[in-house]
């Protein structure tokens, strides 16, 4: 079995996280409960940080808050350097709300509107990466009402999406996101934007796929990026200072997944512009990345309590757990796939395979299908590894179910971070007829 991070077998024969023991975290804590190893989530920080540091290139690591964006965790970012990315209005909320330093706030998001973007410039945060013509408009008219400026990024979109192993050189110019860099989108665009005195137009934004396991892509989109930057400083006099290549790293959910090292992808793509820019004789921009699964999701490890149990002769064993999609609504949404193991018997040797069902009231409510586990018992405890993005953040109350609670763990120390959900909490914007 591979552990992630800090995650390990204590002298208890019980999986430890951080080291503290998972079965005495259920306890305390309760079930279905978000895990999540600080040691592992600093070290991915520091990870992509450390590169650019020793090669002397000034750049920012922004934390894609969507990944999993709770007050403590927006904190963390803050503690490790971090800048931030937020997509919301509450995202922006909640950064604002937790100290965070909004001149490394950079908001993106495809259909931003009047309220959020008035939040972002009375917040004076520190970029607005712009989507579309519409936000374009908008956002200067806001800028003239409330006669601030604002540093701008243009999102484009290069032609390359990349997703795992694979990259595609045409599929992403059919994209919600961006102006086009083929279509003559983007050159209409940065001219509207060069037109107003008070857009500080800082350079361009792409972000190409996600759970990428090379660096192919974010080399190719560098390659059409900066040959269109260097064709905007010819045509309009227009250097960009920031070079964006957006996130999308990948993680190991299985052993089918092979990702790269932080300090891989980051020293190919400083490789990569550096050539470039050489190539052109241009000024090296300032490099900007957003990892968000990358620097949370294998830190992340949902626990929960097994309960039913269903045999379907000759085709399958179905154990239940009290959680499912409303905790971790990827399997049913995109066929995610994870491993487990039982956290109070983690060593044990597997005699079956079982199909992991959660308790929602559908049939596709399934987190694992055919996992391997030694025979169960109805106190067991299921640990299912790197569930730490897209899983609280995307949680929800299908069937009135409540949000788990979130806890940090580091040191041999827990934290809650995030309370459970109540019963009461489900009813507190519920208004009755009468």
């Amino acid at each position: 079995m591979y552990f992630y991070g800090t995650t390990g077998v204590n002298g208890k024969g019980n999986l430890e996280i951080g080291g503290v023991d998972a079965v005495e975290l259920a306890e305390q804590f309760g079930t279905p409960l978000y895990v999540y190893d600080v040691s592992l989530m600093r070290e991915r920080a520091r990870g992509f940080k450390k590169t650019f540091d020793e090669q002397n290139v000034k750049a920012q690591v922004a934390y894609a808050s969507k990944a999993f964006s709770t007050i403590a965790m927006l904190q963390l970012a803050e503690e490790e350097g971090l800048s931030l990315d937020v997509v919301s209005g509450g995202e922006l909320y909640t950064a604002i709300a937790s100290g965070f330093p909004p001149e490394r706030i950079h908001f993106h998001g495809n259909n931003k509107s009047r309220e959020e973007l008035e939040m972002a410039l009375d917040h004076k945060i520190g970029c607005i990466v712009v989507d579309n013509f519409y936000e374009l408009d908008l956002l200067k008219t806001i800028c003239l009402e409330k006669n601030e400026t604002i540093s701008i990024l243009l999102r484009v979109t290069p032609g390359i999406e990349a997703h795992t192993h694979d990259y595609i050189l045409t599929g992403q110019e059919d994209s919600k996101f961006g102006f086009d860099l083929q279509n003559g989108q983007a050159e209409e665009a940065i001219m509207t934007a060069l037109r107003f005195k008070q857009f500080d137009v800082l350079g361009l934004h792409c972000h190409i796929g996600s759970q990428i396991f090379e660096t192919t892509g974010f080399l190719l989109a560098a390659e059409k990026i900066v040959g269109k930057m260097n064709q905007w400083k010819n045509t309009f006099n227009f250097e960009a200072k920031v070079l964006n290549l957006g996130g999308g790293f990948g993680i190991r959910y299985t052993s089918e997944d092979e990702p790269l090292l932080p300090s891989q992808y980051v020293s190919e793509i400083i490789k990569e512009v550096k050539r470039l820019i050489q190539q052109y004789s241009m000024e090296m921009p300032e490099i900007w990345i957003e990892p968000g699964r990358s620097l949370v999701g294998d830190a992340g490890t949902t626990l929960y309590q097994i309960g039913s149990s269903k045999e379907v002769p000759g085709v399958r064993k179905y154990l239940a757990v009290d959680g499912g999609m409303s905790d971790n609504i990827r399997p049913a949404l995109y066929q995610a796939k994870y491993e487990a193991v039982l956290a109070n018997r983690p060593l044990a040797e597997a005699t079956e395979k079982v199909s992991i069902a959660g308790k929602c009231c559908e049939s596709g409510d399934m987190l694992i299908w055919d996992l391997p586990l030694p025979e169960t018992e109805d106190d067991d405890l299921l640990a299912v590894f790197c569930t730490g993005a897209y899983g609280y953040s995307m949680a929800n109350n299908y069937n009135r179910i409540p949000r788990p609670a979130v806890v940090f763990v580091e040191n041999g120390k827990a934290t809650l971070v995030v309370k459970r959900e109540t019963y009461e909490d489900l009813l507190r914007l519920d208004l009755p007829l009468k």
